[in-house]
């Protein structure tokens, strides 16, 4: 089985492309590195450097690999940011993502599996449930639901099978932790490590549900043996919410650091985020179960080891305007 991982040098596409490989799949890497790191990649997959908004490139690379399956992870994940990266938010995650599609229906391939995310929900009805109808309220949700609906399309009219999971809040060991604009786990596990007060927008009594990559990324792989999951969209991720506030004690607990805090000004953000999983569970059979704290225990040996390393210069910002003012003042 050929089978190629979008994203498979960055955090959760390096772990289910080790699930593959052990299931036996010969795995074929796209990433331009932009957030992975060449050291995820595993040595037996065959590493290719480039990005999927190429779309000449996607379709020799089709051409010559044949591919059975194809998992899409690669994306720009940034809600927040996505108000203030608009064209960069939209070519990366929707047009990258049609050029996926186009090849893959081309090819003929036996299943497209596509990371997605709650950000769709925006603020409906808690918990997020996959019979609601999606309102986006960033422009990362937005183009989330903008490749969903295409993969409907082409499922509808060219035949093309598909399955559309949406994780959410994913963190563990080789989560990007030196991004400053994006996951709050990393951001907390590096600025505790590095005695340095965590940031926290607002008050602090936002709601989200931590969920560990060793509950998640065996869950994407097995979805193309899965029957059930096909054609569907599933919710993936942990029931245990728990507020901003908490997760920064928690963070500090396992770190043995004293929780130290400095509270900003709010930002434009869904305020809690919370998923019914029901249908996760009847399909997949299983929940992930690992609580926040034993997840970040697991997280800090490997964090103490990155702490140090600087954050990348992020040069794509498009508007300013309304933009928090610990971003700008990092630009």
């Amino acid at each position: 089985m050929k089978t190629l991982v979008t994203g498979g040098a960055g955090f959760i596409g390096s772990y289910v492309s080790r699930e593959l490989l052990n299931a036996g799949h010969s795995v074929v890497i796209l990433d331009d590195l932009s957030g992975g790191r060449s050291e995820n990649i595993p040595s037996e997959a065959t590493f290719v450097q480039a990005s999927v908004i190429d779309h000449a490139l996607m379709e020799s690379l089709f051409e010559k690999h044949c591919f059975d399956y194809v998992f899409h992870l690669a994306a720009y994940a940034a809600e927040g940011l996505s108000h203030h990266i608009r064209r960069y938010n939209y070519t990366n995650n929707v047009i990258g993502s049609v050029n996926l599609i186009n090849a893959a229906v081309n090819s003929d391939v036996k299943c497209f599996v596509f990371t997605s995310s709650i950000a769709v929900y925006g603020s409906g009805a808690k918990p997020f449930d996959e019979q609601q109808r999606p309102v986006p309220e960033d422009p990362y949700g937005v183009a989330k639901l903008a490749v969903e609906q295409d993969l409907r399309i082409a499922q509808h009219t060219f035949g093309l099978p598909y399955v559309i999971l949406r994780p959410h809040n994913v963190y563990g060991e080789r989560q990007n932790i030196v991004d400053r604009y994006r996951n709050v786990v990393g951001i907390f596990m590096r600025q505790v490590l590095r005695g340095e007060p965590m940031t926290i927008f607002g008050d602090g009594e936002q709601t989200r549900a931590f969920s560990y990559i060793g509950d998640v990324a065996p869950l994407i792989a097995r979805a193309i043996d899965t029957p059930a999951a096909y054609n569907q969209v599933i919710n993936l991720g942990s029931d245990q919410a728990c507020s901003i506030n908490e997760l920064a004690e928690a963070v500090a607990h396992v770190a043995g650091k004293k929780k130290r805090v400095v509270h900003l000004e709010a930002r434009c953000e869904v305020r809690h985020a919370r998923a019914c999983h029901d249908k996760m569970r009847s399909i997949f059979g299983a929940t992930p179960g690992t609580a926040l704290r034993a997840g970040l225990n697991r997280m800090v040996p490997w964090a103490r080891g990155v702490s140090g390393h600087l954050p990348p210069h992020f040069a794509e910002i498009e508007i300013k305007k309304n933009m928090p003012e610990s971003w700008v003042s990092q630009e």
